[in-house]
């Protein structure tokens, strides 16, 4: 039954598909020219290796195929990935435009027919009636002949316009390039925003058991960085120099750090033994550590100077930092133990939890936690999968309270599959604890 069900959901995603791209190919490609030809085909050729290339950077990366492919396939695949939704977006956004340009371009033409029609001639405008002017039956006969054989003279019939596109044609061009402009627009401005590198988010959570001593505490929080073919070694160092600059008391890197292995991406990470905090550098696993291998990717971080919190704790001078596993672990065994992190602990101290998604939050509840940070949801990257990342998460970005619990999710600070956002940038956040005996 499963197959079955499964077979069902992939033919109709590929009609989906299928369908989508026809779409667009009519509107931007077919409706656009004015019969078959060599603009069409290209069009057909553009957007079926469009495709070919995405599914191939997504097959890849999971194999162990050379990592210098993975990289030629995943910039133009996860790329046309992106460029495809906001190509279909604004395509079906200039359904609403066309009739509105068709009814602009017909009244015009009605105003100009108005304004070419020929005046009336003096005579007829005169306070008497000119009489008809008598034309001898011959003469008529003479002068019918003239105009049927297309004489000069005012009799002449006129000239026919020059030919040119339909109206049809010209609104289908019109707003063809006009959503091809706005989606390339909309992806370009949205990489740019991925590949310069994070901004940093300051917010301020106060917690109840906190001591004053503690009042003004930072935590850098980062998650969801995603190196890997796209994300190198350059946007690693970017990460971690914006994180010093903000010189925090404590570095919390909560989880999807990569999207490979330790062979393929060690390199790229290296730049995260240059972190620097007072407290030092902790580390949780996300899903996507899972895919890439887990455990190497602990060691190595270790490697780097950062601690793993394996569902594990520290107790810092003013408060307690535990992590836990990522949900995904439990596939393999390694899921979040949340009673071997948190279990016997001292309720009377303020404690904060590292756990890559917000969905952890109800077992954080459960023991007490006052803070958890979170990331995985990527704020939803790209608008309008927002939509899509909130209804399968409690929170989508930013502070929320449940119970006596406070969840934080952070949006990232990279990017997976397309290195792109729209309406979700990437942030580094820094969070000042509060002590309400301060």
């Amino acid at each position: 039954m499963a197959i079955v069900v499964f077979v069902l959901v992939a033919l109709l995603v590929l009609a989906v598909l299928v369908t989508g791209n026809w779409y667009l190919w009519r509107r931007l490609f077919r409706d656009t020219t004015q019969g078959p030809g060599a603009v069409r085909r290209a069009g057909a050729v553009v957007i079926v290796t469009g495709w070919a290339l995405t599914v191939g950077a997504f097959a890849t990366s999971r194999s162990d195929v050379p990592f210098w492919l993975k990289q030629l396939l995943a910039w133009p695949g996860y790329l046309w990935l992106a460029l495809s939704l906001y190509l279909l977006l604004a395509v079906l956004a200039g359904e609403l435009v066309r009739p509105v340009l068709r009814g602009v371009l017909q009244r015009r033409d009605r105003s100009a027919e108005t304004t070419a029609a020929p005046a009336a001639p003096a005579e007829a405008r005169a306070d008497v009636p000119a009489e008809p002017e008598t034309v001898p039956p011959d003469r008529g006969a003479g002068a019918a002949r003239d105009a049927g054989a297309g004489g000069g003279g005012a009799s002449a019939a006129p000239e026919a316009p020059a030919a040119g596109p339909s109206r049809r044609l010209f609104v289908s061009r019109v707003v063809g390039g006009a959503a091809a402009a706005v989606a390339v627009a909309t992806v370009g401005h949205g990489t740019y925003g991925v590949l310069r590198g994070p901004g940093v988010k300051r917010i301020t959570v106060p917690l109840a058991k906190l001591p004053r001593a503690a009042h003004g505490y930072r935590i850098a929080v980062v998650s969801d960085i995603h190196l890997g073919p796209v994300l190198g070694r350059g946007f690693a160092q970017k990460v971690v120099d914006t994180i010093n600059s903000t010189q925090p008391d404590l570095i919390a890197v909560v989880g999807d750090l990569v999207d490979g292995s330790v062979k393929d991406l060690g390199p790229a990470a290296a730049p995260l033994a240059q972190l620097r905090a007072r407290h030092g550098s902790f580390f949780v696993t996300g899903n996507h550590e899972y895919f890439s291998g887990a455990e190497q990717w602990v060691e190595e971080v270790r490697r780097l100077g950062l601690t793993p919190l394996e569902n594990a704790r520290r107790e810092l001078p003013h408060f307690d930092l535990a992590g836990v596993n990522d949900v995904a672990g439990e596939d393999e065994g390694q899921g979040p133990d949340y009673a071997r992190a948190l279990g016997d602990r001292d309720r009377g101290r303020a404690s904060v939890l590292l756990a890559h998604q917000p969905v952890q939050i109800h077992e954080a509840v459960e023991y007490g936690v006052d803070l958890q940070l979170s990331g995985h949801t990527h704020g939803g990257q790209l608008w309008p999968a927002n939509l899509l990342a909130g209804a399968a998460n409690p929170t989508l970005a930013g502070l929320d309270r449940y119970g006596d619990t406070q969840l934080y999710v952070s949006r990232g600070a990279g990017a997976w599959g397309p290195p792109t956002r729209v309406g979700a940038p990437s942030d580094i956040t820094v969070i000042e604890l509060a002590s309400r005996e301060a």
